[in-house]
């Protein structure tokens, strides 16, 4: 029950971190306006994603666009993209793969597989976690290095968004997830009762007879004996 109980809540967590980096992912909110100096006070503000940037007016009219130019991004954007979209292909198959071996599930029941399928799934969701982790860190300390930039102007800076925050929430889940199905096997192993072997066999004590047959026996010979003439215990 030990086993089980770990293997799901790796499960959960982990299914949590996809759902977050899937979110991430497509979020507009990697960068965001940074008020400061002459933006302090303003009307506008500027978001940019990894598909598309974002102006949110004061009025209360958000509008998006979509990149125009894919090859025109710049490289770490394009990067970041492809990072997240293979963490989110990761973390899909890992699932695949961890319901197969779980415990709880029909998949693959009996076979002495079963465990090591649920430590590969929670292996790829480990490296899943790591993949997300990359390009969030790495976009993280872009902006936090231009924001300290003096050379930048106060209308070039931006701030830390949401979605990075949430990546790294994600990113976190999925590992500590991956983890927990990972240690589960040893919970299995440790559970597994021990079998008998199906071809022993069984061994039986011989029956008791009881020892009134034998005095039957002894006193229908001693019978027959006299029968032929002859009385025995005139020998004795």
């Amino acid at each position: 029950m030990a086993s089980s109980a770990v293997q799901l809540l790796g499960f959960c967590l982990s299914l949590l971190g996809l759902i977050g980096t899937l979110i991430a992912t497509i979020l507009p909110h990697w960068w965001r306006t940074a008020h400061v100096g002459t933006n302090i006070i303003t009307a506008v503000a500027y978001m940019k994603g990894l598909w598309m940037e974002c102006v949110w007016h004061s009025t209360g009219i958000y509008q998006c666009q979509v990149h125009r130019s894919q090859l025109a991004l710049p490289r770490d954007l394009q990067v970041a993209r492809a990072m997240m979209v293979i963490s989110c292909v990761l973390s899909v198959l890992a699932c695949v793969i961890a319901v197969i071996g779980m415990k709880c599930t029909q998949c693959a029941k009996g076979t002495s597989a079963k465990a090591s399928i649920a430590v590969s799934g929670g292996i790829v969701f480990i490296l899943a976690g790591f993949v997300c982790l990359v390009p969030v860190s790495w976009t993280t300390n872009d902006v936090v290095t231009n924001f300290y930039n003096p050379v930048l102007p106060s209308g070039m800076k931006y701030e830390i968004g949401q979605a990075l925050y949430l990546g790294f929430v994600s990113a976190s889940l999925t590992i500590l997830g991956g983890a927990l199905l990972c240690t589960s096997s040893q919970c299995h192993e440790n559970e597994t009762p021990y079998q008998t072997q199906p071809g022993s066999i069984r061994r039986t004590a011989p029956s008791y007879r009881p020892p009134t047959v034998y005095k039957g026996n002894h006193a229908s010979s001693l019978t027959s004996a006299s029968h032929s003439g002859y009385r025995l215990n005139d020998y004795v």
